[in-house]
């Protein structure tokens, strides 16, 4: 069963500093039809005025990953990590028993662009953690890349969650085929472009919510970029 969640039915939020659509249901936006999938809590697609961002603010139990697109994201916490995430790096905070952190877009000219995802942990009371690493589009152009997984397989940064995250850019005649987990659930999010998914057309900010399939076929891409989520049911 595929199920096609559009763009334009997301939850939106412009606080003038930060415009932000929301895939479920988070901060004043609620819609109990979306409280998550599997255990994936948030996908938020924000965009960062220069010069602003999130001041220090505390998180516990969470893994909190960060995808930029575009710009720059400048982030420090409590655990002493200072460090600017460009577009190919993928950032893990797991919250754990707890952590404080800010968030913020450096420059003066532009916008910072990125998704703030975030899964629920494997269990509660982990010790707070770091990670990131870059992945060029070489390695995502014409396949599903792994960029994240429980065990830091392929070179992925380590999710403290019962979870793995794919990336890939797709255009033209590039596709990929990738075998389902039976009893898990499949989200795709299409970042931007377009691309079909089993033989459903989505455009950038679409999703496709994925249960009881054999496998995931990615094709007639369009400038696309896409993530995908294995996730726990």
């Amino acid at each position: 069963m595929l199920t096609v969640r559009k763009s334009r039915e997301r939850g939106y939020a412009d606080h003038g500093w930060l415009r932000s659509y929301h895939s479920f249901s988070f901060a004043d936006y609620h819609d109990p039809r979306y409280m998550g999938f599997g255990n994936l809590r948030v996908i938020n697609e924000d965009r960062i005025a220069p010069g602003t961002g999130f001041g220090a603010h505390g998180h516990r139990d969470m893994e909190i990953v960060s995808y930029v697109l575009e710009g720059e994201l400048a982030h420090k916490d409590s655990l002493g990590n200072e460090q600017s995430i460009v577009p190919g790096e993928v950032q893990r905070m797991s919250a754990g028993t707890g952590v404080v952190h800010s968030e913020h877009n450096p420059a003066q000219g532009r916008s910072t662009h990125f998704l703030q995802i975030w899964l629920l942990p494997s269990r509660q009371g982990m010790a707070p953690g770091y990670a990131q690493k870059a992945f060029g589009d070489a390695q995502k152009r014409g396949r599903l890349c792994l960029v994240g997984s429980p065990e830091g397989r392929e070179g992925s940064v380590q999710l403290n969650a019962d979870a793995r995250l794919y990336a890939g850019l797709f255009d033209g005649a590039e596709q990929a085929v990738m075998v389902l987990p039976e009893g898990r659930k499949t989200y795709v999010h299409l970042v931007r472009g377009s691309l079909q998914v089993n033989g459903q057309r989505l455009e950038g900010g679409d999703a496709a919510m994925i249960e009881q399939e054999t496998q995931l076929q990615l094709d007639a891409g369009k400038e696309a970029e896409v993530l995908v989520f294995d996730l726990a049911p």
